[in-house]
């Protein structure tokens, strides 16, 4: 399988990279901002293609040329994500655009720009990485107002878009994770300890992405055992 991972350079996304590699017949395009994760991926296995992308920019150039010799995605995990956490009125507009620009419009693109090597003959499956704090009716928290809204808004993306890929053989799902000990959990919270490890979810979801599309499509699906 073809797997494209975003956000790959640490916590979730390097460990999901770790576990579809210990397939030999995955390719695994890991998409990294940092070029100083590259080394780390390409030492993972000889499976694992880096690819550098500010996913905040939208200049796809390099990001398309990688891509132009690949006949088909299976699998796009869109994983890449960042958070801002002050109180509403703190939140200048600068800020709002981009963490929207990261946590959903580059996700947009994502889709936008693969789509043409999926589905079709073969399915795919896309599974964006969401959040509990964007899920209706899920304990909220103060000072992630803008952090939930573009996971909410994430949600609303599958739902619609699913409508839209359902006949080209396209399955599109959110999975809603609750807390996991990642960095950017460790700065959001930093006096409380998640119950699930990086590890643990990325085995989750790699499980999810392979077989969830067989009875899931356009869901957000919350993935959480506790709150912080």
């Amino acid at each position: 399988m073809n797997v494209v991972i975003t956000g790959a350079g640490n916590g979730i996304g390097l460990e999901l990279v770790k576990v579809f590699a210990k397939k030999s017949t995955n390719d695994i395009f890991a998409i990294v901002r940092n070029e100083g994760h590259v080394e780390k991926l390409k030492s993972i296995s000889p499976k694992v293609i880096p690819v550098v992308q500010d996913l905040s920019k939208n200049d796809f150039k390099n990001f398309k040329k990688t891509f132009t010799s690949v006949p088909h995605v299976d699998i796009l995990i869109n994983n890449a994500g960042t958070f801002v956490k002050k109180p509403f009125f703190e939140i200048d507009d600068e800020e709002w655009h981009h963490l929207f620009n990261v946590n959903f419009f580059a996700v947009v693109r994502m889709i936008r720009y693969l789509l043409p090597l999926m589905g079709q003959k073969h399915p795919s499956h896309i599974v964006n990485i969401g959040s509990i704090g964007g899920f209706q009716g899920s304990k909220k928290f103060p000072g992630l107002t803008a952090y939930s809204a573009s996971k909410s808004a994430l949600s609303g993306l599958t739902e619609t878009l699913a409508e839209e890929l359902k006949y080209q053989n396209i399955k599109i799902n959110c999975l809603a994770l609750g807390a996991v000990q990642t960095q950017m959990f460790e700065r959001a919270f930093p006096n409380h300890s998640a119950a699930t490890s990086p590890e643990e979810i990325a085995l989750y979801i790699h499980d999810f992405a392979i077989e969830g599309h067989k009875f899931f499509n356009g869901k957000t699906l919350p993935v959480s055992t506790s709150t912080p």
